[in-house]
């Protein structure tokens, strides 16, 4: 927690447009997987499997195949939906920085008269922050470290 009050807040132009192998394998994994073929999949495997017990006979072994598939598919779903979540969770985060320091410019300019420059920039941000979520990447675009 305390790492995290220490980091300056990246605004939206700020984000880097690279997107990782793992990053662009989680988004399709997580896109393939809320379809309704995908769904129609496990159905079917489940349907081919229940009556493999006749192939298999051996009733610890027909468990066995059914419960070692499952696990390991919902490990690795688990680690690639929870990439695309945290990506999605950080475009979420730019937008709402570049709202704030709008809106921080907007009353600053309406109570003080501030230059109307800093109106612009954050007119800027905030069209950069139009589908951040495209080019969001779990990676920390200031060192390369993996966002946390």
């Amino acid at each position: 927690m305390a790492r995290e009050a220490e980091r300056p807040l990246l605004m939206p132009s700020e984000v880097s447009q690279r997107i990782g192998f793992f990053d662009r394998f989680a988004g399709m994994a997580a896109l393939v997987a809320s379809r309704a073929y995908f769904f129609a999949f496990c159905v079917l495997l489940i349907v081919v499997w229940a009556p493999s017990y006749f192939l298999v006979g051996n009733l610890d072994t027909w468990q066995l195949i059914i419960n070692t598939a499952t696990t390991i598919i919902t490990f690795l779903m688990v680690a690639l939906l929870q990439n695309s979540q945290t990506r999605s969770d950080q475009a979420v985060q730019h937008k709402l920085n570049a709202i704030a320091d709008g809106l921080a410019d907007v009353m600053a300019y309406m109570t003080q008269g501030a230059e109307d420059v800093d109106l612009r920039e954050d007119m800027m941000e905030l069209r950069e922050a139009v589908g951040l979520e495209q080019h969001e990447s779990t990676t920390d675009n200031r060192n390369g470290a993996s966002a946390r």
